[in-house]
């Protein structure tokens, strides 16, 4: 059994809110992909598929960018309630659900995360910024709290728009670049914010899963490993190396040991080879990132499928990869 544990779609009382939210590239997008909100047509891909389930999440734009306080939280119920339902009626195509994270509520989205996980999420997710506000940020710090207490995993999703520039001197990121570079970079950056602010020091129990196989990290050994351990060599206006020496270990231990990640990389067999021998088996989860990819739907997953075939696993391995580490991270029997 291959369960898909990051794909999007978005629950149909929602979507409308999505198109109509004023962001304009994001609807143009979602409005190509009629599957990313179209139910029977989503059950249809997965039926392509021999022993082939999918975990549900949402995809873009991040509610924190269309919704302001209260509201966020009024739409996430809105998402987190479509996703218990489909899966409550389609439990055979959809075993589980993400639920979406309100970071900008309030109390930084904890009472939703409590409602949804009691609701049945495996988990929830988060973005690697919240409305362009650092995870490290204080006022998110109940979200992890309440989190590592829950001991349920977080999906953390790249979130950059066009309005992240290239350089300084321009106002918007051209040839959409901020997608296709930058959302590599933004979940560096997120993870290395939770390292060196020492929130997985405080809540050891956290279980981040890392979108798009964590990203550039693991192309970047030599310098989050040999290279961060000079951490301070290069800031003359602050003391780095204190921070280093804060730390309970090597900084390139926490990316190795204290992050999961996914075979999301768009049909990318280097990336996916570079992440494999990155990540230790344990700490990685099949997905596909369905349906954004040209054949709105099923051509990541083909991909992605093939290129662990080709990799000569052992069979032991490839259940890991296809179901059984993201059992040991939800808690969730998903082959009985």
């Amino acid at each position: 059994m291959r369960i898909d544990a990051y794909t999007h779609f978005i629950p149909k009382k929602f979507f409308d809110k999505i198109v109509e939210s004023g962001h304009a590239d994001i609807g143009k997008r979602v409005r190509e992909i009629p599957c990313i909100h179209d139910l029977d047509l989503r059950m249809k891909i997965v039926d392509s598929f021999p022993d082939y389930a999918q975990i549900l999440s949402y995809p873009m734009p991040p509610l924190e960018l269309i919704g302001k306080g209260d509201q966020v939280e009024e739409y996430a119920k809105l998402v987190n309630d479509g996703f218990a339902e489909i899966c409550a009626k389609h439990s055979d195509r959809f075993p589980g659900w993400v639920a979406q994270a309100p970071l900008a509520a309030p109390d930084a989205g904890v009472r939703e995360c409590e409602r949804a996980i009691k609701n049945g999420a495996l988990g929830v997710q988060m973005y690697t910024n919240v409305a362009g506000k650092p995870l490290d940020n204080p006022e998110f710090e109940p979200f992890f709290a309440a989190m590592n207490k829950l001991g349920k995993p977080i999906w953390m999703h790249p979130a950059r728009a066009s309005n992240f520039p290239d350089y300084l001197t321009e106002k918007k990121s051209k040839y959409e670049i901020w997608w296709t570079l930058g959302w590599s970079y933004e979940t560096a950056a997120a993870m290395a914010r939770l390292v060196f602010s020492k929130t997985l020091d405080k809540y050891p129990n956290l279980k981040i899963i890392t979108h798009h196989f964590g990203g550039i990290v693991p192309m970047l050994e030599g310098r989050i490993g040999p290279g961060w351990d000079q951490l301070g060599a290069r800031t003359s206006d602050e003391d780095l190396s204190l921070v280093r020496k804060s730390l309970k270990k090597r900084p390139l231990d926490y990316f190795k040991q204290d992050f999961y990640a996914d075979t999301a990389v768009f049909g990318g067999k280097p990336a996916t080879v570079c992440g494999m021998s990155f990540y230790d088996i344990n700490k990685i989860v099949f997905a596909s990132d369905c349906p954004f990819d040209p054949e709105k739907g099923t051509g990541y997953i083909r991909e992605t499928l093939k290129i662990l075939d080709e990799l000569g696993l052992s069979k032991a391995d490839r259940e890991k990869i296809d179901y059984k580490n993201l059992e040991n991270l939800t808690g969730h029997k998903f082959v009985k």
